[in-house]
């Protein structure tokens, strides 16, 4: 590739993370100003159609309370709301099915979760619920295929409550801490950190299917 091209590639791309970083505090500050409603709107929609997710405003909202009763309300909210929301996923997976995906969802993502499901079942649904994995685009898949809704909706409620609720947990157990902690040298500690124990998943993930297509 010309150098030239390179350059513009490279400037296309911090313009797209730029406009997706001011995109995703927009969403998240018109949420916040509505507190737990705002919450749950952004939880529900974002399983079913709306990028940003909830834990850009679970993770403040946790952080300035130490109070038992509001972070179960939080976890609550997050979780539920979520789970109600991957039905409307399922139901478009079940309305509008392949031209949906080739819509909003990439084929090799499509290839990926549908995989992920035929190889690890409703395993593979609690690996989506519980990981950064888009929620959205396994609950269109499950739709399409017609997957028992009681199952996927109790599985996703075990994998979204184990990844709220952990995330909620630490942070309401260390909140200023653990915020004081990101600020400073911890914030690359935390990173790194991070990205050894993510980099085998990512890895997995990326592998994923692999075998199904040489076939």
């Amino acid at each position: 590739m010309p150098k030239k091209e390179k350059l513009d590639a490279k400037d296309g791309e911090r313009k797209s993370v730029s406009s997706w970083s001011s995109l995703s505090e927009q969403v998240t500050e018109w949420f916040a100003e509505i507190g737990f409603l705002g919450l749950a709107l952004m939880s529900f929609t974002e399983a079913f159609i709306q990028p940003v997710p909830p834990d850009a405003l679970v993770i403040p909202m946790a952080a300035s309370t130490s109070d038992p009763i509001r972070l179960t309300t939080i976890f609550f909210v997050v979780t539920i709301s979520s789970v109600l929301g991957s039905l409307i996923a399922w139901w478009m997976g079940d309305k509008w099915g392949q031209p949906l995906l080739e819509r909003f969802a990439s084929k090799k993502a499509v290839n990926k979760f549908n995989y992920l499901v035929n190889k690890y079942g409703t395993f593979g649904i609690f690996i989506a619920a519980f990981t950064p994995i888009p929620y959205k685009v396994l609950g269109w898949c499950a739709g399409i295929g017609r997957m028992d809704r009681y199952t996927f909706v109790m599985v996703g409620f075990v994998g979204r409550s184990l990844r709220f609720g952990l995330e909620i947990l630490i942070i309401g157990l260390y909140g200023n801490e653990f915020i004081e902690f990101l600020s400073g040298w911890g914030f690359v500690i935390a990173s790194l950190a991070g990205a050894l124990l993510l980099y085998p998943a990512w890895k997995w993930w990326e592998s994923l299917g692999d075998d199904s297509e040489e076939e």
